[in-house]
């Protein structure tokens, strides 16, 4: 008796016959299609994943700090005319006379004044922000708001040019800084160079009080200990104001006991190629500032030029550099 093949298709859900013929001539034999072989690899051998996938971007910006600005901190900073001016005159005025002896009849004795006229010479001066729209979106994929970061370096580049205008000014001007203004007195040598091994508190405090000295000798009795002033020098000189005397006393509170109203102010400017720089100014005689920083104009931001895909900023600045008025209440030390 034959089997029922659509019984048994009903019942088990096939039907195939020709199951003999399943796998072609040769292949049945092939053994190096066995499931169970490693085949050979079209692709490179790898053992990992993409290395940016495993990278994190931190959120937080990281910023390059730069040295500080610390002209107008020492001196302050004043507005003198506008973007339009080139030249400022500073008006000087000395009185004079003599007297002679007394008479009922005589006419002899006169007064007068003699003014004079110094300029100061402006500088002008720019910088160019460009960004382009793609360059915006490719910093944006590192999380980084790059308009505002070039708009930050426009800033910080015309204030670190001003602040150096404010120490060393302008060449080819009648453009002075605070460390180079040709009408300032001649340095004083030190003792000895403070960062010296051998050279203890006393030491260095003697040097400012000479340095007080000879301040006081050129300002002709104007001044005294109790006067407002400023001593200056270099982050790195300032350290040896920690040395201490024989009773272990140091220098800075040697200085803050007998100049009580001078103020330290430190600046990396007053490291030069000559050696370390001391000064110590006067903050004004009589309501009359010794100097001051000027400039005519601070981030004049220009308007904003559109191209196709990009945008581009004038930003400009403007400095006279710093305009002693009192030249003789500036004492300085180098060496």
């Amino acid at each position: 008796m034959k089997p029922d093949f659509q019984f048994l298709a009903a019942k088990a859900g096939i039907h195939f016959p020709g199951a003999m013929d399943y796998m072609p001539e040769g292949v049945s034999q092939n053994f190096a299609l066995a499931m169970d072989a490693q085949p050979a690899l079209v692709t490179t051998s790898n053992a990992g994943i993409p290395a940016y996938l495993a990278n994190y971007i931190d959120p937080k910006v990281i910023d390059v700090i730069v040295a500080p600005m610390k002209a107008a901190v020492i001196l302050g900073e004043t507005k003198k005319g506008d973007w339009t001016t080139a030249t400022a005159t500073f008006p000087t005025v000395e009185m004079t006379g003599q007297v002679s002896t007394y008479g009922d009849f005589n006419t002899n004795g006169s007064v007068s004044a003699n003014a004079n006229f110094p300029q100061r010479e402006s500088y002008h001066y720019q910088t160019i922000t460009q960004w382009g729209e793609k360059e915006l979106e490719m910093a944006g994929l590192a999380r980084i708001d790059w308009a505002s970061k070039l708009g930050i370096a426009s800033a910080l580049l015309l204030n670190k040019y001003q602040n150096k205008s404010y120490f060393f000014g302008v060449s080819g001007l009648k453009n002075y800084g605070l460390l180079n203004d040709p009408a300032l007195p001649a340095s004083i040598a030190p003792t000895a160079t403070w960062s010296g091994a051998d050279v203890d508190g006393q030491e260095v405090y003697e040097d400012v009080r000479r340095l007080f000295a000879k301040l006081q000798a050129q300002c002709n009795g104007t001044i005294d200990m109790e006067t407002k002033m400023a001593l200056a020098m270099s982050p790195t000189n300032s350290a040896n104001l920690n040395k201490t005397n024989t009773y272990n006393v140091n220098a800075y509170d040697l200085i803050k006991k007998n100049f009580p109203n001078t103020r330290i102010e430190t600046a990396p400017e007053y490291t030069t190629d000559s050696g370390e720089l001391v000064q110590m100014i006067v903050e004004e005689i009589d309501g009359q500032e010794t100097a001051t920083c000027a400039f005519t104009e601070k981030m004049r931001a220009h308007a904003i030029v559109r191209d196709t895909s990009s945008f581009l900023q004038k930003k400009s600045q403007g400095t006279f550099g710093t305009v002693i008025f009192r030249p003789f209440a500036i004492a300085s030390m180098l060496g």
